[in-house]
Order: structure tokens, then sequence, then C-alpha cells
């Protein structure tokens, strides 16, 4: 009788295995395959990672880590961690901090290439590094040697950071020997002043380097001629214009779930009282620290798809009209002064030309087009009836609305209203036709002629439209108007350098009004011409070397060098036929930070504007440039800032190699515009590594580069989301081997 209990507990312990092992059966063999097939249909896209596109470094966004591969000038990018921006502005300068933190998830050695954008204006003279726990510091030297210095330390396996300039506002920083699985900080410095116009003080911060459009055949054909007994070969000369080379430039769908996230800080001391201080298109917020200083921080999350903007102004009853501001470096002093013409009663308007020309080609799609019809609608309403005005407008095709310029009738503004009403923005961005149209002057009488230019100036023959204009300016005064999220300032404020005009940027259709009616109070209102400026003292270098006219609402901006602050600096011209004159006392001037760089920076800029416009030669200017960035410690189209890490680190024969990443577009661009116009980017391919000379191999045996191929694709890549299959798999039929060996046991102790 006791034996029937254990027989009962037995059968239960073998009715309790057989149902344990049919449950594992039926879920191995049955249930998960079911789910795996259901969750390959709902996420297929995650289900196959494939291959990274090949970039070039100006295809980029924003401040990218691209390691090479070995198609020559493509890069893969890299995974980004953290993007933060840090700025103290005081006064009338600003310095700059630029971090940027990434990661080689790799297992291999790589080389990388990291790109930034930068204000045009600014001078950059500084570059940190640290490259998991070792830090490398940049110094200034000539490009072709740091190039040279840099390519060395490659093959010897040494750290090496190099910054090179590939246009004012794009530049390159290459970094060679990073370990599997180390973590990369890039800090880059640099000052700039503040711009003031309108009665508001404002600072930009570019975060996003957006598409361009390389016109067919913009670039100069340049060759040299290698002759022996007679005959030879003829090869390719460089040339400034490099840089107009077109290149290709896979862009990254909408939707996708590429963020480059950005944290931002400013620091602001106005050195006044302040009134309003905002940002333009980001959510901020801002802590009161004093009368004249705020703490701006990024509110929540933000994306580099668009350049950051930040305006301050005075209290009304303390707004300034005048500002003079040194630095003392070494045995010089530098000044910065900021001169507002006076206020004059707008006398009877003369007959005028105004050429309107608007860009309307692919890039200019979604919320630009919107905001570059309502800017020219508002222009055309403001134009007057002794005025004489045309249209123009363009993509990869031209029209000029009226044959010549007509008189500003109510008829003939109607219809071009109408005309302008009716633009959508499709194909390329061919500048050069309607600029050299708008500046035909060859049937007008004389008297003020302006051209009024709407773009987002996003082409790469940047060069070629300065020569034109350089050459073609004759009476015309040119004013452009950025449109857009992230505009070319660069083309445009050396654009309206040189055609003696002014920039305005409208960066939302909210601000056409208020920005325009700025403009055309530029327009309406007379300059301050012939303009004129003088030191009491001797011997001070002054910049610009060309002084501009002054326009109602922008101040000239004078930045100079002398050996002791002074005397006083004279400012003269004419507003009319009235003669004006200001007189500044330079020993008042306020003490303030970074200044030598700027003046540095403007007279490197001066230099460029010169050889523009012919007035100095092309080995006067390299001298002049390479001289002012190696005695002030800059880079430019000529210096380079090289760090090099004196140990070795990366061990011989081990090759290097590299990850991925897409490109992101400015906000307000549509995707679709883009598609089909072949758009391309501004600078030229970095061809710094030739394969052919990586080839020879050093005498010590040092590995030589294991560059990536990234194949060909017609589809926007994936990211790399792949699960480890194989290792899954056998996870699997393990889970499936102890269901079956439970329920062959159960069944074969029944049986028993």
């Amino acid at each position: 009788m006791s034996a029937s209990p254990n027989v009962s507990r037995y059968q239960k312990r073998q009715n309790f295995l057989i149902r344990f092992g049919l449950l594992l059966w039926f879920s191995n063999a049955i249930l998960l395959p079911v789910l795996a097939v259901i969750f390959a249909l709902l996420h297929p896209l995650e289900s196959h990672a494939q291959p990274a596109a090949a970039v070039t470094p100006n295809e980029m966004g924003t401040g990218s880590l691209l390691l090479q591969t070995n198609q020559d000038g493509k890069y893969i990018e890299a995974p980004r961690l953290a993007t933060d921006v840090d700025l103290d502005v005081n006064g009338p300068t600003a310095r700059a901090v630029l971090t940027q933190a990434f990661e080689n998830t790799t297992d291999k050695w790589v080389e990388a290439l990291y790109v930034f954008p930068l204000p045009e204006d600014s001078a950059v003279y500084s570059l940190k590094m640290i490259v998991g726990n070792r830090i490398v510091v940049a110094d200034i030297k000539e490009k072709q040697a740091a190039r040279a210095i840099y390519e060395k330390a490659r093959k010897e396996g040494k750290k090496a950071s190099l910054v090179e300039q590939q246009r004012p506002n794009v530049f390159t920083n290459a970094v060679a020997n990073i370990g599997p699985h180390e973590k990369i900080v890039v800090q880059i410095e640099y000052q700039q002043s503040v711009r003031l116009a309108d009665g508001r003080f404002s600072l930009r911060v570019p975060l996003v380097v957006a598409p361009r459009y390389s016109p067919q055949g913009a670039s100069p054909i340049t060759q040299q001629a290698d002759l022996k007994a007679g005959w030879g070969q003829t090869k390719q000369s460089p040339s400034r214009k490099g840089s107009d080379q077109p290149i290709s430039a896979p862009l990254m769908a909408p939707g996708g779930d590429r963020a480059n996230p950005v944290t931002l800080k400013v620091n602001l001391d106005a050195g006044f009282p302040l009134d309003d201080v905002k940002s333009l298109y980001h959510a901020v917020k801002i802590d009161k620290i004093g009368d004249s200083a705020r703490r701006i921080v990024l509110d929540g999350d933000a994306t580099s798809d668009r350049d950051f903007v930040l305006e301050w102004s005075a209290i009304a009853s303390n707004m300034p009209s005048v500002g003079l501001f040194r630095e003392h470096v070494g045995k010089d002093d530098y000044m910065l002064a900021y001169v507002m013409p006076p206020a004059v009663a707008t006398p009877q308007k003369a007959g005028r030309e105004v050429v309107f020309v608007i860009d309307n080609s692919g890039s200019m799609g979604g919320t630009s087009i919107e905001q570059a019809r309502a800017s020219l609608d508002y222009a055309l309403s403001r134009l007057e009836p002794n005025d004489r005005f045309n249209v123009i407008r363009f993509d990869n095709t031209m029209t000029k609305f009226f044959p010549d310029s007509v008189m500003a009738t109510a008829e003939n503004i109607g219809s071009a209203r109408r005309f302008v009403t009716g633009l959508e923005a499709a194909g390329g961005t061919e500048m050069l036709p309607p600029l050299q149209a708008a500046l035909d002057d060859s049937h007008q009488a004389n008297g003020l002629r302006q051209v009024v230019f709407l773009t987002d100036g996003e082409v790469s023959n940047e060069q070629q439209l300065l020569d034109a204009i350089a050459k073609l300016r004759g009476r015309s005064r040119i004013f452009m108007v950025g449109i857009g999220s992230a505009p070319n300032t660069y083309l445009m404020s050396r654009a309206a350098e040189l055609g003696r005009g002014s920039f305005t940027h409208i960066g939302s259709v909210a601000e056409v009004n208020e920005r325009m009616r700025a403009l055309f109070d530029r327009l309406e209102n007379p300059a301050v011409t012939d303009v004129a400026a003088s030191f009491s003292e001797k011997n001070a270098s002054l910049s610009p070397n060309l002084l501009p006219d002054i326009y109602h609402g922008e101040p000239l901006v004078l930045a100079a060098r002398m050996g002791k602050a002074a005397g006083t600096l004279t400012v003269s011209g004419k507003i009319g036929d009235r003669p004006w004159t200001i007189s500044l006392p330079l020993d008042q001037a306020s003490n303030a930070k970074g200044i030598s760089k700027i003046w540095a920076r403007r007279q490197i800029d001066d230099a460029e504007v010169n050889l523009t416009l012919g007035k100095i030669s092309q080995a006067d200017a390299d001298k002049r440039i390479l001289q002012l960035a190696l005695d002030h410690h800059l880079v430019t189209r000529l210096t380079s800032l090289l760090a090099v890490d004196t140990k070795r680190l990366r061990p011989t024969n081990a090759p290097l190699t590299q990850a991925d990443i897409p490109l992101q577009l400015p906000a307000g661009w549509d995707y679709n515009k883009l598609l089909g116009i072949g758009t391309t980017r501004d600078a030229k391919a970095d061809t710094r590594h030739q394969q052919a000379a990586d080839k020879s191999e050093s005498a010590d045996g040092d590995a030589e580069l294991e560059p990536i191929s990234a194949p060909a694709q017609t589809s926007v890549p994936l990211p790399q989301t792949a699960t480890p299959g194989m290792l899954l798999i056998l996870h699997g039929l393990l889970a499936l081997l102890c269901g079956a060996s439970l329920l062959f046991l159960a069944l074969r102790r029944n049986r028993a």
C-alpha cells in the first residue's frame, strides 16, 4: 500500500516533464519561427545592413569625422557623439570654442578627416585634439610643409592632426593613427567681430554646410608645357579657383533618424545696458547676469540643420553710434572702430535704375522660394514712379521679364508682381549669366544703378562670380539678399563688398517685411560716399584698404595696427553734396580681446580682394597672406595647423580602416526639388592621399593604408543595424536540442 503514493508522484513528475518538453518543442519548432517571420515583416529595414556611401569633405552638412576609402578623395563618416559651442562675447569681439566628440567604433586603426563650417570672417588660431589619453596641440606651418610632415608621421605610426582651409568658411582636420575604440575630442578656437546693423548687434554661428550646384565648365583650364627637344607634354596647372571643381553629392532622404545634436552657450557682456536679447531660429533660455550681461543656452535638443543667430540691442537712450576698442600685443596696439553715419532727412529722390534678380533653382525649394517671392513682391511695391526697373529670374535657364529696364508704372509693376508670384523652384543654379545680364549697363543713362540679388548662394563657382563682379560692376551697386536657413554668407558678403553694396539675410517668411524695409532704407537714403580715414600718428596699417560706401543703418568698421594708440582717428566723406567729418580720440579706447587676430584676418581678406580686383599679383598676394598667417598663427589657404605626437603608437604592419553615416539637409529645403539637378559641393575634393605615393613603403617596414571600398548604390544608405544572425541561429538550435532531449528522456522513462 505504501508504494502507491510513490508511483503516483513518479507519474506526476513524468507527466510534468512530458508537458514541459512538448512546450519547449512547440516554442522552438513552431512559435519562434512564426514570431521571427512576423518581426521580419514588421521591420524589413532593420534586417539588412547596406554598405555605407562614400562621401567627400564638402558633402557633409555639419562637422563630421570622415574615414578614408580606397576611392581618391572619398571618405566614410564615423559616428558622432556630441557637438558643443561655447562663445564669450565681450563688447565688439567674440571668442568661440567649438568642441566635437567622436568615437572610432571599429577594431582597426584609422585615419580620419573632420569637416566643419565656420563664419567666413573667423580667425582660426587654435586646435587641440584628445585621442584616448593623449593630447595633441597644433602649431602653424606653411601648407605644403605641414602636409609633408603629416604624411611622414602617418606612415611612421604616429598620431598627427592637420587643419586646412578649403574655403574661408569650410575647414578640414585630418587625424592619423586613431586606435581601435578610442574616443576623440576635437576643439577649435576662433575669433570674430560682432556685427552691427539697423540698431541691432548680432552673432552668427554656422552649423550646416548646404549642398552646392557646380555649373558646367565653370572652372578655367590652365596648362603648362613641358618641352624636351622641341616636343613635349602639357599638364594641368594649379589654380586659385581649383575649389570650383564639381563634386557629386549624395543626400539623406527626409524622415531619417539621423540628427546632428548640438549644445550651445553664449556668455554675453555687451558693455552697455541691454534691452532685447533673442535667438532668431533656435529656442533658448536667457538668464540675466547684470544690466549689460546675459547667459544664453539652447533650450532642449537642437540639430545642426540651420545657422544659430543671436541678436541684442541697447536701451534706446544708450544706443551707441560710435565704438572704439584696443588690444596691446607685443610692441603694437590694435584698434577696432565702429562709426555710424548721421541720420539725415531724405532728400528729393532722383530717378534710379533697379534690377532685381531672383533665384528659383531647386535649392530654393520649400520655404526658401516663399521667402524670395515675398521679398521681391515687397521690393516691387516700394518702387517710385520715376524709377526704372527690371526682373531677372534664373535656375539653369534665365528669363529677363522685360527686354530692358522700364519705367515703374502701376501696369509694369503689376505685371512683374504677377510674374514673380508664379515662380516655382526647380533646376540647377547657373548664377553667372543672370549676374552678367544684371550688370550689363550698355543701354542705360547715367545716374544711380542698383542690383538686388535674392539667392541662397549655394554654388561652387564663387571665385568666377566674384571675378565677374570686379570686371563688370561699373556704376552699379550690388545688394545681396541671402535666403534660407543656411545661405552661403561668404559669397554674399564678398559680392556685396566688391559691389559696394550690402548684405541682408532673411531666414524666415516672418522676417521679410522687417528686413526688406531696412534694405530699402539703404537703397532710398543717400550713402556716405568718398569715405576716407586717417590717423594723426604715422605708421598705422588700416583695414579695409578699400573703404566702402556707408549706408543708412550700417556702420563703417575699421581695424588698424600702430605702434601706440595716440592722437585721433578721423573719418570723412560726403552725404549728398554735404561734407561729413568725425574724429575719435584714440586714448579713450576701451580694452578688448582678440582684436589683433581680427585685424590680421581682415588684412588677409584685403589681399584676396585686391587680387580679385587686379590691383596686386598672385605672388604679391600670396606673400602677404603667408606672412600675416605665420605671424598671427592663423589658418588660411596657404597655412595649416599641424600637431604631431613624438611617440609611435600604431604597431608595425597594422593597417588603417574606417566607418559610416549620411548627409543632412538644411532646415526648410525641399529634398524632392534637389533630385536630378546634379547638386554638388563647393570645395575641391581632398586629393591629399595619393595612392601611388602610399605604395612606396619605408625601409623600416611601416604598414600601408588599407582603405575600405564603398560600393556604388542607387538608394539612400540604411544604418548598420543588422542582427548577429549566426549567433542567434546557434542559440535557437541549442534550445531546440534541449527540448528534444527532455522529450526523449520523458518518453523513454514512460515506456520503462
